[in-house]
């Protein structure tokens, strides 16, 4: 039997905000922070053997648990700040040509719209952001739809495991095993996938998969991976050339000696995966994450009807986690999502995606209905005395 209000009492969060944002940023439980403290503090008791002498080894060890965690060589990941980075170091290493075209869809996240479309403009190479017709009526549907996109130039196709604002699972395993078929390289962004849904980099065979751990795997900020595999890392370049390059003491993988070896920056984010992960299994995490899922289903209708929608998908495993994406008429989304936070403490996104507006909720272990009922109730004030929301 879980003990809820007990794992509650484990994340630090301000107890006088209904926080229900844990998709954009997860929040550490006390023994993960305790960890990464830990971690900081022998940084600063010895700062050159930390970084100079022994963070290659702490960075294995951490790498190792990941790669069994996600079912991946430990030596085909590599650390970086969070998925945005990794899928700059994608995109500026990637031979692009005048007129070749990375297939994605337009659901993806906008950090990485922006990045795609900064590369391919400076190599005359085209972003191709293929419509997927909401709401979602099937796999089969969005898979139809995803190739009406592809064409003799497509290169790579860029696609997300589950998506920001609309917090969809997409059908990323069929898709790159078409993608395959077609000898194009995949790219897969999984930001919201570690510890919230089951991830098998080995089942999933993408080329490139970049995911967050301090979201759902609630690590320290600043923690997210990069895999490549083996046979393709040779042609992405770091983003910033260091001690890796030419090193004086290469390891067996040019991978890892270039992209992780960068000079003086605090990895202790890096190190505290090992303890996420202990903590996740110890406190049976898969029970916690069926829960939440059926939460967070449990009132996707409510709130669409409150605020005269539909939901996006099927409330089934196959198109959720344990977020819900909500339509919402809205032309002040930002100016929302403040009043929220501003007049009821309550934490969640109110987000754009192109014309349409999503109001995203995510539970997490320490959420009850208690706060899905808040918000609703403030929706239900909002909607009766301002005019920030169309019903």
């Amino acid at each position: 039997m879980i003990d809820y209000p007990k794992l509650k009492s484990l994340f630090l969060l301000n107890p006088g905000i209904t926080y229900l944002n844990f998709g954009s940023f997860g929040a550490c439980p006390r023994p993960i922070f305790s960890d990464y403290q830990q971690w900081q503090l022998l940084l600063e008791s010895e700062p050159c053997q930390f970084i100079a002498v022994n963070g290659v080894a702490y960075l294995k060890a951490s790498r190792q648990a990941l790669a069994s965690f996600i079912n991946c060589d430990a030596d085909d990941v590599v650390y970086v700040t969070n998925p945005t980075y990794a899928i700059n170091i994608v995109a500026k290493s990637l031979q692009l040509n005048e007129g070749d075209e990375i297939l994605s869809t337009n659901i993806e996240y906008g950090a990485l719209d922006r990045t795609w479309n900064y590369y391919c403009r400076k190599s005359k190479a085209k972003y191709v952001r293929q419509q997927i017709e909401l709401p979602a009526v099937s796999k089969e549907a969005i898979i139809e739809q995803f190739w009406k996109g592809y064409s003799d130039k497509t290169k790579a196709i860029f696609i997300s495991q589950i998506t920001s604002s609309t917090a969809l699972r997409l059908p990323v395993k069929e898709i790159c095993e078409m993608a395959k078929e077609r000898g194009l390289l995949t790219i897969v962004d999984g930001a919201h996938v570690p510890g919230h849904i089951p991830l098998d980099l080995s089942e999933l065979n993408a080329d490139i998969y970049t995911g967050a751990c301090h979201k759902w795997m609630m690590t320290a900020k600043g923690c997210s991976f990069l895999y490549v595999k083996n046979e393709i890392q040779h042609l992405f370049d770091p983003v910033i050339i260091s001690w890796g390059y030419e090193s004086a003491a290469p390891s067996d993988s040019p991978f890892l000696d270039y992209h992780q070896m960068q000079g003086t920056r605090d990895f202790s984010a890096f190190l505290t995966v090992p303890k996420a992960i202990e903590f996740i299994k110890e406190n049976n995490w898969e029970d916690v994450a069926v829960r939440c899922r059926e939460m967070a289903r449990a009132n996707y209708v409510r709130f669409c009807e409150l605020l005269g929608s539909s939901p996006l998908c099927p409330l089934n495993d196959d198109f959720l986690g344990q977020m819900c994406s909500v339509p919402i008429r809205t032309e002040q989304p930002e100016k929302l999502q403040r009043y929220l936070f501003e007049n009821y403490r309550i934490e969640v996104p109110v987000m754009r995606q192109g014309t349409d507006v999503y109001l995203r909720y995510s539970v997490q272990a320490f959420n009850t209905q208690n706060d899905l009922d808040k918000l609703y109730e403030a929706l239900q004030e909002i909607i009766s005395k301002k005019d920030f929301i169309v019903v």
